[in-house]
């Protein structure tokens, strides 16, 4: 029966283009963050001390766009969950 329950249940709200951005915003942001570790010597030649900040700077926008993220999706995904509970005919609620 467990089964069958795990089938029944909404794994996820569909994604809105808000999220969907902020999604690729994280992803693109990491790429960048692991591209320019991995090019830290050229950058160091080419920015200096900046190479350091730029880094920096990557690191802030994962710090802040993570948990922004997290939250919203988990938002989304709740209200998606209670509204496909509450359009439920035979009246089962939320446990």
């Amino acid at each position: 029966m467990m089964w069958l329950d795990m089938l029944r249940t909404p794994m996820a709200a569909p994604e809105t283009p808000a999220l969907k951005a902020m999604r690729l915003a994280i992803l693109w942001s990491a790429i960048a963050l692991a591209t320019a570790i991995c090019a830290l010597q050229p950058l160091r030649a080419a920015l200096g001390a900046g190479a350091g900040g730029a880094l920096a700077g990557l690191v802030m926008a994962l710090v802040v766009l993570v948990p922004v993220y997290v939250i919203a999706k988990n938002r989304a995904d709740n209200a998606f969950l209670d509204a496909s509970l509450a359009a439920q005919p035979d009246g089962e609620g939320r446990a």
